[in-house]
């Protein structure tokens, strides 16, 4: 991932969550009396599933009942002893200082605040209640907010960019229904739909809105034998199969195969991409022993004391992969100083040898013209996707990666694009979304007609664009989405994806940084956000409660690359582990530290690559992965 494009995933998400663990449990004193609420009691629906949608209370007094403390129109919490303790201790306050702190304090503080609209209160009300444990009301906050705020949006820090709140509300608490049956219900029928004005002001947004309704949930899975095949998509040795319900499943080799990846990476200290001196990790071999650094030689530094030990032997990293239960990494090639496909940064015999003995298989990337990449654009200029000379020799470039690949066992699928939508990722496809979606169209028609044996995938920003895919990009089989919306949930992609294009659903980055602001490490934060993560995939695999759209997760990333901190065209120091916060997210600490993504740390980068510096997330994805 780039910086800027990890920039705009926070941006997307700002403030959309906060750490997985309740760390406390409050009672409230004035709960309610209906746990969910019915609101056709208390008021009139109009427009329902068009933009003119509204809610008109009719009965005020015994909704307030209804819902309870700190959600709308309750005013209650203003009489609860608690919250007047709070208010007189605290006084005028930011409510933006309480996002991840003690969620009782965080519940008091959004209640007391007056400077943010109605639906940004609730938001953050459902966020404390359910980190608090007290998820029937978190549920009720998370609905209130649909129900008479859909058009709520949250701006980033910088006013760059806004994010609709409503469809994450509704995501969060079909989720928080889904991790936890005793509530005995589930969200159904719910929906906002977001149609952005080119004028980029939420005002002029279209949003049209199903506030949907709790029902008791039906079953917890659809078992396998009840599965009958309603469609499929490909029909070589990777394919795609839909069974009723409209749950995806991935087949290899006529198998039922999980994505369980990492996106690999092995980057030298010292070495940066800005710099141009960061080689290809297959390509390493500084020990001259003819074997790769990275995945044959790394070792791991049990006791952190920065030193290989006798109790340390080399491992590498195919074995450490192996052990903890991957079975795909993430790959992109670059392009020679020509722009043109390079095979030379490939080590095929490398890659046969980690798929035959490892079981780790390629998602072979190309980005499609992201940061200029394949369409030799003006870097200030960016790619443009109506350029019929960029487009072609962005083909030329697939293609011959493509040919050289296709017929090794080492292949999964061709993932195309990285966040291309976005403005940072130096492409015009946010401006002309309809051009990029047919371009893609094309690029995926082509792969196919090389390729019938392996499906192909997009790689978006969560739903961004999915509508123009779903109409101009129909040879596209996976929805591929980078999220990092936060511990909890991953945002409302399976639904939107299930409602707007009716594809397989990949997780293509997630992930979380170790590194907290006055803390340093936090390893627990780290792990529980990946724990989260992959529960929530899991939840909306064929088969489970969810959506039955996903098909797997790619974790972003294998271990630190010091490279990639800096502001602007100020870029740090790549021996340098930098510290300072690149910016803030929905992270543990509320901030994103790029350059602590990894599984793995380097120590103090005296023996790059080959020391591994174990994290608690690595067991934590072990278990996860090998207990499938």
């Amino acid at each position: 991932m780039r910086r800027k494009a990890l920039l705009f995933a926070a941006l997307f998400s700002f403030l959309a969550a906060a750490p997985a663990r309740c760390e406390s449990t409050f009672q409230l004193a004035f709960p309610g009396s209906d746990a969910p609420v019915d609101y056709e009691k208390f008021g009139t629906f109009e427009g329902v599933g068009t933009p003119g949608y509204a809610y008109r209370v009719t009965d005020e007094k015994g909704l307030a009942e209804a819902v309870g403390e700190g959600i709308y129109p309750n005013r209650s919490h203003l009489s609860d002893p608690q919250f007047e303790s709070f208010a007189k201790v605290r006084g005028k306050i930011n409510a933006w200082d309480f996002l991840s702190g003690d969620p009782q304090q965080d519940f008091y503080a959004w209640c007391l605040t007056d400077r943010h609209d109605e639906g940004v209160k609730l938001y953050h009300v459902a966020e404390s209640l359910r980190r608090a444990g007290n998820f029937a009301q978190a549920i009720k906050a998370y609905h209130a907010l649909v129900v008479h705020f859909p058009r709520t949006v949250i701006w980033s820090a910088d006013g760059s960019f806004y994010w609709h709140v409503a469809p994450e509300a509704i995501a969060r608490a079909r989720t928080v229904c889904a991790q936890h049956p005793e509530l005995g219900v589930q969200l159904e029928d719910a929906f906002a739909d977001i149609e952005r004005s080119k004028e980029g002001k939420p005002e002029l947004d279209t949003v049209s809105v199903r506030p949907g309704r709790f029902v008791r949930p039906g079953p917890a899975a659809t078992p396998r034998a009840d599965f009958k095949v309603t469609a499929e998509r490909g029909k070589g040795r990777v394919r795609l199969v839909q069974y009723n319900g409209k749950h995806w499943e991935l087949l290899k080799d006529g198998k039922p195969f999980f994505i369980r990846g990492v996106t690999y990476t092995c980057s030298t200290v010292g070495e940066s991409a800005h710099a141009l001196n960061l080689r290809p990790w297959m390509k390493l071999d500084d020990d001259k022993n003819s074997k790769n650094d990275g995945m044959m030689d790394s070792w791991v530094d049990r006791n952190r004391n920065g030193e290989r030990d006798r109790d340390e032997p080399v491992v590498g990293d195919a074995e450490l992969l192996r052990r903890m239960g991957a079975n795909a990494i993430r790959h992109y090639h670059g392009v020679d100083a020509f722009g043109n496909y390079d095979p030379s940064e490939y080590d095929k015999p490398l890659m046969r040898q980690l798929a035959n003995d490892d079981g780790v298989y390629f998602i072979m990337g190309d980005f499609l013209g992201a940061y200029t990449l394949g369409s030799q654009a003006n870097w200030e200029a960016g790619t443009d996707y109506t350029d019929p000379d960029q487009r072609q020799r962005m083909l030329k470039v697939l293609k011959d990666m493509v040919l050289d690949h296709k017929d090794e066992p080492y292949v999964l699928m061709w993932l195309l694009g990285n966040e291309n939508q976005h403005p940072h990722t130096h492409t015009n496809a946010y401006e002309f979304p309809e051009a990029y979606a047919r371009f893609l169209n094309d690029a995926a028609a082509m792969v196919h007609e090389l390729d019938p044996d392996h499906p192909v995938a997009v790689c978006n920003l969560n739903y961004q664009g999915m509508k123009e895919i779903a109409q101009f990009a129909p040879e596209v089989d996976i929805y591929g989405a980078n999220v990092y919306s936060g511990a909890y949930s991953m945002g409302s992609v399976w639904h939107q994806a299930r409602v707007r294009c009716d594809r397989a659903v990949m997780i293509t980055e997630m992930g979380c940084d170790v590194w907290s602001q006055g803390k340093g490490l936090d390893e627990d934060g780290q792990a529980g956000y990946f724990e989260q993560n992959w529960r929530d995939i899991r939840l909306n695999a064929a088969g489970a409660p969810g959506e039955g759209n996903a098909i797997g997760g790619i974790f972003f990333e294998w271990m630190d690359e010091w490279w990639k901190s800096g502001r602007g065209d100020a870029w740090g120091d790549p021996n340098d582990h930098n510290t300072e916060s690149d910016f803030i997210g929905p992270f543990p600490d509320g901030n994103m530290n790029e350059e602590w993504l990894g599984i793995f740390g380097q120590g103090s980068g005296k023996h790059s690559p080959y020391l591994r510096e174990p994290r608690k997330i690595y067991d934590s994805i072990r278990r996860a992965w090998t207990s499938e």
